[in-house]
């Protein structure tokens, strides 16, 4: 067993050139306080959950809010130890004496950083992040929509503003019931069984002011060029009937942490959401695609369809990174009702194996579900998941880091796997 905590230095923050060095404990909280701590100018990208890993998150392909969100991509230089205690740096770090282990990813010979992704190939113990120079300016914004079926005109709007980066941070639509559990909970409304009614959804949309989708983004950089770039989103986003832009809601707690998090500031205030159910059981069911308003909008359906067979009200969200779109369902259990456990258990591995036939694969996952989601990925009958292994069996042929893990098995485990 392996507890990183204790390895929670922040090594270096450099002004200059905008980057960490830091190792495995270093939370977004704690890296967040080092920074004002030595009055940094520069801005963190955190998850949602303050006290995540800023190395953790990155390593499993996790996303942020602001301009720096893909956290993989914004990784530079790794220290790995290998798994027959061989230390082996990455990128310009393998250079006796670099001075830009942090600034590019690139060296002569194979790119390794991703390999110590979502792997069991090694224990990455040092690893250099890009931060965000603090803004001359900053506009957050919130749109809310009237209908579910706008899911689809939001997203083929949403494209250009994020390919062509006028909208330069993660553009994220919630659903209502994600927004709403942010400052009330079900029970307060409904008491019965199954997914709520629509004319509870209607009363919970009219009570707190919101859409059945909630878009939020931000604008940053000088003054001038924000007013003129939101005159672009306000054109393109604003042509949808319905919708209704705020710039500020007061008492509003989900707005305060969508705000906090669009400009660097890790809180825990998500995690309130827990509260819609009670008991605090839930997962994440995380399918991947482009960012088109046609599979938004199946996806949607057919997710929605399948939590609602199950008993289960659909809550989730779509955020669009740059060329890829991400949609987190969030299923939540009470954890002492057996028979909701197995539903949500059950709910799970029938998504995973639906989206798959559909073109659409999970990017991360709960432990339970990796075998069955690396199954997925079987293109010319598993040829990727064979090179995983292929690499296990050399670097780690006595199975000794991590066996299972993302679903790749030792070779004395596989046939039990």
């Amino acid at each position: 067993m392996l507890d990183l905590r204790r390895m929670n230095r922040v090594i270096e923050v450099n002004e200059k050139y905008g980057y960490a060095l830091v190792e495995p404990g270093v939370s977004y909280m704690q890296l967040y306080r080092h920074l004002r701590q030595i009055r940094s100018k520069l801005w963190i990208d955190p998850a949602a959950p303050a006290w995540g890993g800023v190395m953790g998150n990155a390593l499993e392909h996790g996303a942020g809010y602001t301009p720096y969100g893909d956290h993989f991509v914004m990784q530079c230089g790794m220290e790995v130890v290998l798994a027959d205690g061989e230390v082996v740096r990455t990128g310009q770090g393998a250079l006796a004496g670099s001075k830009h282990w942090q600034v590019t990813k690139h060296v002569a010979g194979p790119h390794f950083d991703g390999m110590f992704t979502q792997s069991n190939f090694g224990v990455v113990t040092k690893m250099g992040i890009w931060l965000m120079p603090e803004p001359p300016g900053y506009k957050p914004f919130m749109i809310t929509y009237q209908k579910e079926e706008d899911l689809e005109a939001i997203f083929e709007v949403t494209r250009a503003l994020k390919v062509n980066q006028i909208i330069p941070n993660a553009a994220v639509a919630v659903d209502l019931l994600w927004e709403a559990s942010a400052k009330t909970t079900r029970r307060h409304y409904y008491d019965g069984k199954g997914p709520l009614p629509p004319s509870i959804r209607a009363k919970i949309a009219a009570d707190h002011d919101l859409g059945m989708w909630n878009y939020y983004g931000a604008l940053y950089g000088p003054p001038p060029v924000i007013e003129n770039n939101w005159k672009v989103v306000e054109d393109a986003l604003m042509s949808i009937p319905g919708a209704k832009v705020h710039f500020d809601r007061k008492n509003d707690p989900a707005w305060d942490y969508r705000v906090r998090l669009m400009r660097g500031e890790p809180n825990m205030t998500e995690f309130s959401i827990m509260n819609w159910i009670g008991g605090g059981g839930h997962i994440n069911f995380s399918p991947i695609s482009a960012p088109s308003g046609s599979e938004a909008l199946a996806q949607y359906k057919l997710i929605k369809q399948r939590c609602n067979d199950h008993g289960f009200d659909y809550i989730g969200e779509f955020l669009v990174g740059w060329r890829d779109m991400h949609h987190i369902l969030m299923i939540m259990y009470d954890r002492a009702d057996e028979t909701m456990r197995k539903s949500a258990y059950d709910l799970f591995g029938l998504l995973v194996d639906e989206a798959a036939e559909a073109g659409f694969g999970e990017y991360r996952t709960h432990l339970a579900f990796m075998d069955q989601i690396a199954r997925t990925y079987k293109h010319n009958d598993g040829a990727l998941w064979d090179l995983h292994h292929r690499l296990k069996d050399v670097l780690d042929p006595n199975g000794i880091l991590s066996p299972g893990k993302q679903g790749i098995w030792p070779k004395a485990m596989r046939t039990t796997a």
